[in-house]
């Protein structure tokens, strides 16, 4: 008889652990098509033709966290072809050079022009600047929870 209440409360827990993931998976959808919505926002900042997926490029690229086509696939989780695309609007849009690698003369290096680099950091300012203000809102206690959380998240 002990047994039955420990399993409707383990039951209870299943079931309020099942809703609670739901929630968190329902809101990081939410999240995701904010994000995508900021993405469209800072391409049409840098470029009326520039794409959302271009602007993740030129934005790798003027960070230098991504320099070569093979960097920006790993980074983007992207294929070649869609890279390729990127880079030649990139480049008739005046925004990204491509130069020979001085390490290895078979590779490119890209990198990006000086408006590339003032377009971008007008973008960023802009979507920095509604982030940032809702989430000055939050403690810092509150702040480092949720990056260790999505860190954890994201491994």
């Amino acid at each position: 008889m002990s047994d039955a209440p420990a399993s409707n409360d383990g039951a209870l827990e299943g079931a309020a652990l099942d809703d609670a993931v739901h929630r968190v998976e329902r809101e990081l959808g939410r999240l995701f098509a904010r994000i995508r919505v900021g993405w469209r926002e800072a391409a049409a900042t840098v470029h009326p033709d520039l794409q959302p997926l271009g602007y993740q490029v030129l934005a790798s690229i003027v960070s230098g966290h991504a320099t070569t086509a093979g960097e920006l696939i790993e980074r983007l989780q992207t294929d070649k072809s869609a890279i390729s695309r990127q880079v030649r609007q990139l480049t008739e849009l005046g925004l990204v050079d491509s130069i020979r690698d001085p390490d290895d003369r078979r590779a490119r290096r890209l990198i990006a022009t000086d408006l590339a680099t003032e377009r971008v950091t007008a973008a960023r300012a802009a979507y920095e600047g509604r982030l940032g203000g809702k989430l000055r809102s939050w403690s810092a206690d509150d702040l480092d929870r949720v990056a260790g959380l999505l860190d954890e998240l994201a491994r």
